[in-house]
């Protein structure tokens, strides 16, 4: 029964709304359970298929994402955490655009003890078949323990490993996407999308290498 002002319909509305705030950020938190306990099928149920990840210096799809990653934490730390913080998220039907902060922490394999950084990930969410997922995400570095002032509008200012990216990621960790403290900010725009001369970058960047003849 609706009473006066459409009470019940505004209840279901709240409760829809409450319902798929708490699948996106279930989404989240799968992320970093996937990419902290490296487990690849957990970590690819974060993202629709054709989904695009642009991490500085990788971006493509989900299955090379998966690759990347996994490889690289699994070289250079013994264990690692990425912890969600402040989130923001606004729903628009079956498109929500979310920015999330996160505190990254690892134990290196070698050289200094550990390893510290925050940024945010800025993603466009779509629910698809009545699941929501990531379709396009950027992550922005926003800060990491350094003796210096860093130069801001150099995108690998923030990158722990610059200094040994081979030449491919180094190129395109040239171009990422710098964070702002204005409306030039990438969480502002709408509908966010994931550069697509970067994608096409990205592509060429980690293409298998076929061997020679």
């Amino acid at each position: 029964m609706t009473g006066r002002g459409g009470g019940d319909v505004d209840l279901e509305v709240t409760v829809r709304e409450l319902a798929d705030r708490q699948a996106i950020r279930d989404c989240l938190m799968r992320y970093s359970r996937g990419v902290d306990r490296l487990d690849r099928e957990v970590l690819l149920s974060v993202y629709h298929d054709d989904a695009i990840d642009d991490h500085g210096m990788f971006v493509g799809g989900p299955e090379a994402f998966a690759d990347w990653v996994i490889g690289m934490h699994s070289t250079l730390h013994l264990s690692q955490q990425h912890c969600l913080l402040n989130h923001t998220c606004e729903i628009d039907g079956d498109v929500a655009h979310t920015e999330t902060y996160y505190l990254f922490v690892g134990m290196n394999r070698t050289g200094p003890p550990l390893a510290m950084s925050g940024g945010r990930y800025v993603d466009r969410f779509e629910r698809r078949d009545g699941v929501w997922a990531i379709a396009h995400r950027v992550c922005l570095r926003d800060w990491m323990p350094m003796d210096e002032t860093p130069d801001l509008s150099d995108p690998a200012a923030f990158t722990a490993v610059k200094d040994g990216l081979p030449p491919a990621m180094a190129a395109l960790m040239a171009t990422a996407s710098l964070s702002a403290r204005d409306r030039s900010d990438p969480s502002y725009a709408r509908p966010f999308a994931v550069d697509p001369q970067r994608v096409a970058d990205g592509a060429t960047a980690f293409e298998p290498r076929r061997p020679p003849g």
